[in-house]
This record gives structure tokens, sequence and C-alpha cells, in this order.
């Protein structure tokens, strides 16, 4: 008997009237929208615009959505195109399948489109992104727990989780490993690290991005090797281990040319940004003093007309030709000045 497990959700959809609400396709849109908060904030940090990371995510996510259910679709075509096949269901992507490769690969496609549009150099866009890319991984994988799909071997441990048995998809109840589970916290450790990296050693050029991609290999090696999924096999090993000890090494190995030929960080990443950002601050410095300026001299105007001489009557301030000012007494009340029965003007 189990002491302790993850259960699963029972429905993975709820309608809302008519409309279906698709608990995979939420974290999917969830994590989308972590992933570009985040790029804009560290954009801005390295001196772009903030808007340009949205602007170029257009173009970027529809092709990494793409990307990502063709690369499932190829390398997963039997349930699409093999014996007994429905086609069509290739496109229902709010069931599941959605490979990560794919989307990374032809979103850089459509990031490279937002950013040659935009003027601005792809690499220094992607290390912007990258622990966005992450912590949306990390918020997207959860989809794979409203489909009850993706999960481990068999096992007893605490944190297990409860898969319900369903025979028209061949699933077999009990208890497995949550490799969605270990995925999610993964990515968002390889987030962290990617923030500290980049901190501590002023990344650039691309070189963000790369040590995102390699600890995210790292990972995804080991967690793939446990899942339980049909797949294809080559000498031994799932398809996807194969391709993530491949990209990590493609990875690591930009990591060790960029840092030779292109040392340190992009002191400009988006053209015209850092002016706009001087000119917006010295005008509004300039505002400021102007304010300040007409302030001080409404107080001595003030001043100037609340001075009184010995008699009690106002004085009035008039500059000669010379810029110094004479005083002339202005009785108050009608008053007339001492002895000489006249006012003063």
């Amino acid at each position: 008997m189990d002491l302790a497990f993850i259960p699963s959700p029972s429905v993975g959809v709820v309608h809302l009237g008519p409309i279906p609400l698709r608990g995979y396709a939420f974290c999917i849109i969830i994590g989308v929208f972590v992933g570009v908060w985040l790029g804009n904030k560290r954009w801005v940090q390295r001196g772009g615009r903030s808007g340009t990371v949205a602007d170029i995510a257009v173009w970027a996510v529809p092709f990494g959505l793409v990307g990502g259910r063709l690369y499932h679709v190829i390398t997963t075509y039997e349930p699409y195109f093999g014996k007994d096949g429905h086609p069509l269901d290739a496109f229902k992507v709010w069931e599941g399948g959605l490979g990560i490769w794919g989307a990374v690969a032809l979103g850089a496609v459509g990031a490279w489109i937002g950013c040659r549009r935009r003027g601005i150099a792809l690499p220094a866009y992607t290390d912007a992104l990258a622990p966005g890319l992450a912590l949306g991984q990390a918020i997207g994988r959860w989809g794979n727990w409203f489909n009850q799909e993706l999960y481990g071997r068999a096992t007893d441990v605490p944190w297990a989780l409860e898969i319900s048995s369903d025979p028209a998809v061949g699933r077999v109840g009990g208890t497995y490993h949550p490799t969605f589970l270990y995925e999610s916290l993964w990515c968002v450790g390889v987030a962290v690290l990617v923030i500290w990296a980049d901190k501590r050693f002023r990344l650039g050029h691309g070189r963000v991005f790369a040590l995102y991609v390699a600890a995210y290999c790292a990972g995804r090696a080991w967690i793939e090797y446990m899942r339980v999924d049909e797949a294809h096999h080559i000498l031994g090993m799932r398809l996807n281990v194969w391709t993530a000890l491949i990209v990590f090494l493609l990875a690591v190995a930009y990591l060790v040319i960029s840092a030779k030929k292109a040392p340190g960080r992009e002191a400009i990443v988006e053209p015209g940004a850092q002016e706009e950002a001087a000119a917006a601050a010295g005008g509004a410095d300039a505002k400021s003093a102007k304010s300040g300026k007409a302030d001080a001299t409404a107080t001595s105007d003030e001043s100037d007309e609340g001075r009184l001489d010995r008699s009690g009557a106002k004085v009035s301030v008039t500059k000669s030709a010379g810029g110094e000012g004479a005083g002339d007494a202005v009785p108050g009340d009608g008053a007339d000045a001492a002895g000489g029965g006249a006012k003063t003007s």
C-alpha cells in the first residue's frame, strides 16, 4: 500500500459551455507569458527597448509551436501515418506532443526573422531570453501532468505519480516516477544557474543561450532515460537521449569557440535604444531644472512685493538703467508720506 503519492487530475479539460478549457494549453500559454516577461526585463537591463522581446516573440512563438509539433509527429509518426493511424490527429496539439528540440530550432528561425526586422543581433536576443525559456519549460511540463503522459518507470517512492488506467490508449494504472516534475524542477535550476553565470561572468554573444542549452540537455538525458513511453531506439538508447547528447556537445563547443572569438559582452544590443533613454532622461532633468528656476523666481518676487518701509508703506522695486533697484515707498491705506502730504509713487 502506498503511503503517499502525487495524484493525477481526473480530467485534463473542463468545458465552459461549448468552450473546452484544457490544462495542457493553459500551461503552455502561461509558460510563454512568463518567458516573455522575464526576457523583457533582462533585455531592458541590457540596454534594449521595453516591448522589443514581445514584438519578436510574435514571430518566434508560432514558429516554435509548429516546430515542436513537427518534431513530435516526425519522430512518433505511427499514431498518425502508421498502420491504422489518423493523419488529422497530427493537428490536435491540445492533446499533447510538442518536441522541445523542434520548438527551439524553428522558434529560433522565427526569432531571427523578427530580429532582422528590428535590426537586432540574434545572439543578444537569445541571451536575454534564455532564463525565461527555461522557466517557460518548467511551467509547460505541468501540461503533461494534466494529460497523464510522459511518466517514468513504476516506483513506490513517496513522491510517485499516480496514473489511472485507460485501456483505450494502453495506459496501465499504478504509481510511476513523475518525470514531468523532475524536468520541471531541473528547468528551474537551469534558469537560476544561467542568471547567476550571466551576472558573474558577464556572458554575451549567445553564450548565455548556449549555457542554457547545455544545462538543459544534461538533465534531459537522464530524465529521458527514465521514461517508459513508446520511442524509437538507436543502438539501444532512446532517440531523444541521443539528441540531448549531440546538442549538449554542440552547445559546449559553441561556448568555447565563442569565448575565444568574441570575448566579453555586447556594448549595444538595440541600435538607438540607449540614445533614446539618455535623451528622455536629459529632457526630464531639463524640465525639472526649469521648474526649479521658475519656483525660485516666484519666491523672489513674492519677497520683494512683501517688503515694507519703516513707515509701514509697501516698497515697489524698480531697476534703474544700471541694473540696481531703487525702492519707492507706497503708503498703505491712502496715508500721506511724513511731512509732504503727497503719495510716493
